[in-house]
C-alpha cells in the first residue's frame, strides 16, 4: 500500500462525514479564541503566556495547539488530510487530559463543586478522532476527491 492509499482512502459513508464536520465545528471556535481572540479569547499572546504558566511547557507547544485547533479543524471540516489531523487531535487531547484534567476526575464540573473540569468531554473528542483515523473522511471530502482524482464538491 502506498502513502496516498493509506492517508486518503475512505468508504462512501455519511457517518464519517458527520463525525468529521461536527468535530471540526466544535474545535474551530477554540482555535479562533486562541489565534484571533474571537469568542472571548485572549489571542495568541495571552494564550501562549497562560499555556506556559499553567502547563510549564514551552511556548512553541502552545502554537501547536493553536494550529491543530484552528487549521486542523478547518481541514477536518472540508476533509483534507483527515487521518493526519485526527491523529493530531488525539495527541492534543491526550496531552490536555494528562496535563490539566486527569486530577479532576472523570465528570465535567456541572455543579461547580470540583476544582476544575473532568476529562469526559476529552474522551469523546478522542473517540471521534479515532473513528476518523481508522475510517477516513467519508463522503464530501477533499481526501476522497484527491484519492479519486476528481473535484471535491
Amino acid at each position: 500500500m502506498n502513502l496516498k492509499h493509506k492517508l486518503l482512502t475512505t468508504p462512501d459513508t455519511w457517518s464519517l462525514t458527520i463525525i468529521r464536520v461536527m468535530l471540526g465545528l466544535v474545535l474551530w471556535p477554540h482555535g479562533a479564541q486562541k489565534l484571533l481572540g474571537w469568542f472571548g479569547g485572549n489571542g495568541p499572546a495571552g494564550f501562549v503566556a497562560g499555556f506556559e504558566q499553567m502547563s510549564g511547557l514551552p511556548g512553541f507547544m502552545a502554537w501547536l495547539v493553536i494550529i491543530i485547533e484552528f487549521v486542523g479543524a478547518i481541514c477536518l471540516i472540508v476533509g483534507f488530510w483527515t487521518r493526519f489531523w485526527a491523529f493530531c487531535v488525539i495527541g492534543l487531547f491526550t496531552g490536555i487530559i494528562l496535563t490539566a484534567h486527569l486530577s479532576n476526575g472523570f465528570f465535567m464540573n456541572w455543579g461547580g463543586n470540583q476544582a476544575g473540569e473532568g476529562y469526559e468531554y476529552h474522551l469523546l473528542v478522542i473517540g471521534m478522532a479515532w473513528a476518523l483515523v481508522v475510517g477516513g473522511a467519508g463522503l464530501m471530502s477533499v481526501d476522497k476527491a484527491m484519492y479519486n482524482n476528481q473535484r471535491a464538491f
